[in-house]
């Protein structure tokens, strides 16, 4: 039973990635328990000693030796001490060697649990130290399979699986077995049963760690990433603002032939990112943000409640609210303003009303 013990704990040190030494505490009180159980002893009657070096591994009940016993959980009498020892002596201790083999079903079997029990509690202790440290943060995966009916997909982080839910997926994407993507580990929970790992591709804050990750003065604190509105699938804009008067921050963040914004585009499974300057100044803010549209003029109707409305060029007010909206609605989230959209001309088409602007 020794060399099975050991070589379960070797393979576990394998495949989580746990030292054995963090978990042989726990495995003793795990044993302690079932013998106390079995034996009806007291907790400190009983003596475990695991010799990782050695590969052994003793349980042993110790007893004190009386003359009248008062207690049978932690004193014996001398005279059933000597059918045991012969050596032994009135006021001295005896010490019981156990036959794991003899300890018997039930208190074998409640060590069992125990025993999984707090090597499930050592796997759960590690896997939340590791990946607090790792909290809303940008992290390698591979896809191990993926569900055919509901779509979700087993992921492996470190020697860990988790399940990347279909609606955290990117919309379109296609995972495939074997394949490496980044994900963004958006929240550790540990509870009494587990520790649950959630992870997304289409948070938005995953689209600012790649930035930082593929731009250097954004993760020097150079450039400074200031909003992110984000319809993952279709489009992100990021507002970026520059510490250093000679560095571009829109520049900087899309890089020489656009090759740094087209590798985050890449990863994002093609997914469209305007990157826009930010600034202090509102106008100028919301101007930028509704790019690639021009913007002839930007009015602040209602600053308390962040109103504002925007002129654009006739031939770009299509372009100014995008598809469905999403271009006005992204600016709208990155702004912080409700955004009204007007053409210079003030005419929407022969069934509108021409004053009336777009409302977003």
């Amino acid at each position: 039973m020794n060399q099975d013990f050991f070589e379960a704990l070797e393979l576990l040190e394998a495949e989580k990635g746990i030292p054995v030494d963090s978990i042989l505490d726990n495995i003793k009180n795990a044993i302690n328990v079932a013998v106390r159980k079995y034996y009806t002893v007291g907790e400190d009657n009983v003596v475990i000693d695991i010799n990782q070096a050695e590969n052994k591994f003793k349980v042993s009940i110790v007893k004190d030796i009386v003359e009248e016993v008062e207690d049978e959980g932690t004193q014996i009498s001398l005279e059933e001490a000597l059918e045991k020892n012969k050596r032994a002596k009135l006021g001295g201790k005896l010490t019981i060697k156990l036959d794991t083999k003899q300890i018997g079903r039930i208190a074998a079997q409640s060590g069992k649990n125990l025993i999984h029990q707090a090597i499930n509690d050592a796997v759960k202790a590690q896997m939340y130290e590791q990946y607090q440290s790792k909290l809303n943060e940008v992290v390698t995966a591979t896809v191990q399979k993926v569900e055919p009916r509901t779509g979700n997909a087993t992921v492996e982080i470190d020697k860990n699986e988790v399940i990347l839910f279909k609606n955290e997926q990117i919309p379109g994407e296609a995972l495939v077995e074997g394949q490496r993507i980044k994900v963004y580990v958006s929240d550790v929970v540990s509870t009494d049963r587990r520790c649950s790992i959630k992870v997304s591709r289409t948070h938005r804050d995953m689209v600012k760690r790649l930035f930082e990750q593929e731009v250097p003065e954004i993760f020097d604190g150079t450039v400074e990433v200031k909003a992110i509105s984000r319809e993952a699938g279709s489009r992100t804009k990021i507002a970026v603002f520059s510490k250093d008067s000679q560095v571009d921050p829109v520049g900087a963040c899309i890089g020489n032939r656009g090759m740094r914004v087209a590798n985050i585009v890449n990863e994002l499974h093609g997914e469209k990112i305007d990157v826009v300057r930010y600034s202090e100044n509102p106008e100028e803010f919301i101007a930028q943000a509704l790019s690639p549209s021009d913007v002839l003029k930007v009015e602040i109707i209602d600053e308390e409640n962040r109103i504002c409305r925007v002129t654009v060029p006739d031939n770009q007010l299509s372009l100014a609210i995008g598809n469905k909206g999403q271009n006005a609605k992204l600016a709208a989230r990155l702004t912080g303003y409700k955004i009204d959209i007007k053409p210079e001309s003030g005419f929407y088409g022969e069934d509108e009303d021409e004053d009336a602007p777009i409302e977003i």
